[in-house]
């Protein structure tokens, strides 16, 4: 079975761990609950156990990963309070950058949104997930940087690390509207220097496939909620090697 990260060791070797790690992490190449074992990570990447475990660290810190013991690192699964938290500052942080980036963008940034919505829909059409996903959330970071907004670019950055797995785990069933569709929309209207229709069009994105996420949100919760095998997983986590 390959690794989530085999494909990314070969293209990335210039990049620290840690940039790795959150590329990985942000292509969805990790679900909800997954582990992440130090040192069969760094048995891949050819490095030894510390730089995994401080770039692991630092990901918990930015809350792309959870620290269940000293030796078990999951991929977050997001209770439902904390799902519509997440989405509802999105809604506000991200609608706040595409209304500001609709009045300032200029022709070289949105030549750069429109090719990234074409790969987008190239890599969809042959069936490229982690690809899709990259450029998805590509689309969205730099909207909020044509906001030229840095500190809101961190704040978007920070929330989709949260919930980047999340959106892999339901990008599959997601209609070519939740994915793309919306992107064409905001798109059109950063072309007319609307922000408010900008707005509008980030918004129904975000909420739109929220519907999907949501759902699978609430299903993790059932599954997990007082779960006993839960707590038998986590204590032979803690008795086994990273």
């Amino acid at each position: 079975m390959n690794h989530p990260l085999d494909s990314l060791v070969h293209v990335n070797l210039g990049k620290s761990v840690y940039a790795m790690l959150r590329e990985a992490l942000a292509a969805g190449r990790y679900q909800p609950n997954d582990r992440l074992r130090i040192r069969e990570l760094a048995l891949q990447l050819g490095t030894s156990v510390t730089p995994v475990r401080d770039a692991m660290l630092q990901l918990v810190q930015e809350e792309a990963l959870v620290l269940r013991s000293p030796r078990d690192f999951r991929v977050p699964v997001l209770s439902v309070a904390r799902y519509l938290e997440i989405r509802a500052l999105r809604l506000e942080l991200e609608g706040l950058g595409a209304f500001e980036a609709a009045q300032r963008i200029d022709d070289a940034t949105l030549a750069d949104l429109e090719r990234l919505l074409q790969a987008n829909e190239e890599a969809i059409a042959r069936h490229d997930l982690p690809a899709a996903l990259q450029c998805n959330q590509a689309f969205h970071l730099g909207l909020s940087q044509a906001a030229g907004m840095p500190t809101l670019k961190r704040f978007v950055d920070h929330l989709w690390m949260q919930t980047a797995p999340l959106i892999a785990a339901g990008y599959a069933s997601f209609s070519p509207d939740m994915r793309v569709g919306h992107h064409h929309a905001i798109i059109a209207a950063l072309r007319q220097r609307d922000g408010a229709a900008a707005r509008r069009a980030i918004e129904q994105d975000i909420l739109d496939g929220g519907t999907q996420m949501l759902a699978y949100v609430m299903r993790q919760e059932r599954i997990h909620a007082g779960s006993p095998e839960q707590d038998k997983e986590a204590h032979d986590a803690e008795h086994t090697q990273d």
